[in-house]
């Protein structure tokens, strides 16, 4: 029997148990479908780019055949294990734009506001590089400069400043804008996680208790409350007054909603599940950064290679990170990046560069040999939407995920204006002097009509989704200020899933504020 059950030791769940954990008189139950962190692709930086083809650690969805994109199955992976997505993600520190949270503010209340979220965020952030009144240096969270950037990132941001760009060294500080490299969650050359960050420090409490390679099937109710869960072949119990967390992500906790009779009544009756509550916007509001990348062959080996030539270097990047975890082993491959406007007139940045040194396809799942650089651009403020369904009733069984990409029509012409940008700054000087040959839209692809042929054949996820168990105040939405899930008591959602906005950026960092935030409403500080 436990006061607090929390589904999901990803990066709001890890933090939501260990805050709950603090009063020993608290008994916390952490649940995580996917084994312990203990693979070396997740501690050793570098792993990253042979995550994708590790299996027993994600989980491999697909979504259903996209209309906008020659109705391909986009691969939509997800964290699945201790540390959840920020066990397999590329690191980088990024909070967002402030106008995001005086979005979140005007859906949800002051408590989400952008004052509220820095303060948390500096609470949280222990920053070993970038000192001042941007960035906390106390927090769990350790933030650090990449320890060995390869010379390919270096010559990006020099030519994102040929192109105009400001020089931004710190892309949480005054501004969002411009090109730079990126601060990871990293300390001493190894990914910090939330498990590492939230988890580990507290694993001897002996009021918490957490539980691998158990998948959740439902949520148990009695009278529309939440008293425990069901898992293969046993149930886990609250005590009377306790509550379950739900912090599986945007895919699964609308899919555990759904499964515990929580959604949509006609599509739960569909499927043989009991209706607790008819709650229609349980899986909608989807959104997701789409991506389109720019492949370059370089002329040099200075970038990360598949060849017999890199091999020595490999062997030595091997020896140095074993024995100082320095070297090449540490890069998070998207190594810089920027922020900058699709056109002159926006407001504020709606496009994001990730920079790799190297050449990235299919999201590492094919073999790309040689040596060149890869730079992706995605659409901050999508107004697509899409939705989380159910493709059954056995909790064994995927969703069915329709990100519904380039639905609206302005999001193609933002994508397109990023791909062209992204081209401009790979001409500009400082990188042309590295580049061989344009691989990827190709030098024939030239017209808009053919860039946006390009894009439909070619653009995927960047791993940001959210949005489907929206937050809000009025009683459409799915949690109410305080992430409870509303029609029911004793449950709530917290993880990137309530947010009531995409993020304008990477949505580690904004999860686990979102994390801190609640558990300090539910402790009433």
């Amino acid at each position: 029997m436990f006061d607090y059950i929390v589904v999901g030791a990803g990066s709001a769940g890890c933090v939501m148990a260990n805050r709950l954990s603090e009063n020993p008189g608290k008994r916390v139950c952490l649940v995580e479908a996917g084994p312990p962190d203990k693979s070396p692709l997740i501690h050793i930086p570098l792993g990253l780019a042979l995550l994708a083809r590790a299996g027993g650690i994600k989980w491999d969805f697909n979504t259903e055949p996209e209309r906008e994109l020659n109705n391909r199955k986009l691969y939509w992976p997800r964290g699945k294990t201790l540390g959840g997505s920020s066990s397999v993600n590329a690191m980088i520190y990024m909070r967002g734009h402030p106008a995001d949270y005086e979005g979140w503010a005007l859906a949800a209340g002051s408590d989400w506001g952008w004052e509220r979220a820095r303060k948390i965020f500096l609470a949280m952030e222990s920053n070993v590089a970038i000192f001042g009144v941007h960035h906390g240096k106390q927090g769990p969270l350790t933030v650090s400069n990449l320890v060995h950037p390869n010379p390919l990132s270096r010559a990006f941001v020099e030519a994102g400043i040929e192109c105009q760009f400001p020089d931004n060294r710190d892309f949480n500080g005054v501004s969002q804008e411009g090109v730079g490299l990126y601060q990871v969650t990293q300390k001493e050359g190894r990914r910090f996680s939330s498990a590492r960050a939230f988890l580990d420090p507290v694993r001897g409490r002996v009021n918490l208790t957490v539980e691998t390679g158990a998948l959740v099937e439902r949520v148990l109710f009695e009278n529309r409350r939440a008293t425990g869960l069901r898992l293969r072949g046993r149930d886990i119990l609250l005590r009377y007054g306790g509550e379950v967390i739900v912090c599986g992500g945007a895919v699964n906790s609308p899919q555990l909603l759904m499964l515990s009779g929580i959604g949509p009544g006609e599509e739960l009756s569909h499927h043989g599940i009991e209706v607790v509550h008819d709650a229609r916007e349980v899986g909608a509001n989807l959104a997701d950064h789409l991506d389109i990348g720019v492949l370059a062959a370089t002329r040099g080996r200075e970038a990360i290679g598949v060849a017999p030539s890199f091999l020595p270097r490999a062997i030595r990047s091997a020896w140095t990170y074993m024995r100082h975890k320095t070297g090449e082993l540490t890069s998070n491959v998207a190594e810089a990046g920027g922020f900058v406007k699709s056109d002159p007139l926006r407001e504020r940045p709606n496009l994001q560069f990730h920079f790799l040194p190297a050449l990235m396809r299919d999201h590492g799942r094919k073999t790309s040999f040689g040596y060149g650089v890869t730079l992706h651009v995605c659409d901050l403020l999508p107004k697509s939407r899409g939705r989380i369904g159910l493709a059954s009733g056995n909790p064994l069984v995927a969703p069915r995920i329709e990100a519904n990409y380039l639905s609206h029509p302005d999001d193609m012409d933002v994508l397109l204006n990023g791909l062209k940008i992204a081209r401009r700054v790979l001409e500009a000087p400082a990188m042309k002097r590295h580049i061989k040959a344009e691989l990827l839209p190709g030098p024939q692809v030239q017209s808009d009509q053919a860039l946006i042929a390009d894009i439909r054949a070619r653009a995927e996820t960047i791993y940001h989704p959210v949005g489907t168990c929206r937050m809000g105040q009025d009683a459409q939405s799915v949690v109410d200020p305080q992430a409870r899930v509303r029609g029911v008591e004793g449950l709530r959602v917290v993880d990137a899933s309530i947010m009531p906005s995409i993020i304008a950026g990477n949505t580690n960092a904004p999860v686990m504020m979102m994390a801190e935030n609640v558990s300090r409403m539910m402790l009433g500080q």
